[in-house]
């Protein structure tokens, strides 16, 4: 394999992903172990463990690690202040010390756009305003005047100019034309197929350049992954995921290893092989967190997915 295969992780511990020192805890762990990247989603009310400032937690983390990259998955931007946001985003690149990647959104849930006050159906426009703005001001272009005509500026700017590294999650065929068409790295939901991934990926390498940009070399991809040598173990895990899929309307009939990884470490190899053939993937974020399965078991697990793409 001529590019490394980097792997990151999201927390693992959600029941407390909101109380400082487990959480810091988590990434520490992740640090140690030798992952790439730890990630935070964005999600909003109602949820056993929401997490609703990404940002503001992936802040703790930043004064408790040295080296690993922090993501969000889904920066949402349809509902907040672009300048407020670059602002937020410019704060914790240069705190972290020029660490972070930041994932992108639009949202999916019609009660958080609601709550909100933002029409669902402009969602994709507002992104698409507001990622503008944001970029426009982290290169120093000005962003408003003062009362007496003079410019005014963002500041601090980011650490990583002309920003952090933009990711953008998309889920359908208008949002991954989107993507696209900025020519920035796409981030699948991780319970998309395979087959749908590949085909998702085809798609936007098209669309990037029929929209005239450079290829995109940095080819992301999300999957719950659990390697255990214990038959037993997978198969519970296995089972535990099923309802992933049942509540998801796109892929009701897919079975668990058409989006998740769950087995040896030969059939792990194999299965991470087969990604990179297929989609030439270069980052992997393991989804962590899996129903029924303790820490130890997630570590012990974590562990040896590391060693595998160590061997690759």
């Amino acid at each position: 394999m001529s590019t490394p295969l980097h792997v990151g992780t999201t927390a693992w511990n959600w029941d407390a992903v909101t109380h400082a020192d487990t959480l810091c805890a988590q990434a520490v762990t992740a640090e140690r172990l030798g992952f790439h990247s730890f990630w935070l989603p964005e999600n909003h009310f109602g949820q056993r463990a929401a997490v609703p400032a990404p940002l503001l937690l992936l802040a703790a983390v930043a004064a408790r690690t040295q080296h690993i990259k922090l993501g969000s998955t889904s920066y949402l931007l349809p509902i907040r202040n672009p300048l407020l946001a670059a602002e937020e985003v410019a704060v914790l690149d240069r705190l972290s010390g020029g660490r972070l990647i930041l994932g992108l959104g639009r949202g999916l849930s019609a009660a958080m756009f609601t709550a909100f006050g933002v029409a669902a159906s402009d969602k994709r426009k507002l992104f698409q305003l507001n990622l503008e703005i944001m970029r426009r001001a982290w290169r120093g272009d000005s962003i408003s005047e003062d009362a007496q005509g003079k410019a005014i500026y963002l500041s601090p700017l980011p650490l990583q100019q002309p920003s952090p590294p933009l990711w953008i999650a998309a889920f359908g065929p208008l949002a991954l034309q989107q993507v696209a068409q900025l020519g920035l790295p796409y981030l699948a939901s991780p319970i998309e197929t395979l087959a749908t991934l590949s085909a998702n990926y085809r798609q936007y390498h098209e669309g990037v350049a029929e929209a005239g940009l450079a290829a995109v070399s940095i080819i992301p991809a999300m999957r719950t992954v659990f390697v255990s040598e214990n038959a037993g173990e997978t198969e519970a895990v296995r089972t535990a995921l099923i309802p992933a899929m049942q509540t998801n309307a796109r892929h009701q009939s897919a079975s668990v290893e058409e989006w998740a990884i769950v087995g040896d470490k030969y059939y792990t190899r194999d299965r991470l092989a087969e990604y990179i053939e297929r989609i030439a993937l270069t980052h992997l974020i393991v989804r962590s967190g899996i129903p029924g399965v303790g820490e130890q078991a997630q570590l012990n697990s974590h562990q040896r997915l590391l060693e595998i793409v160590a061997g690759l």
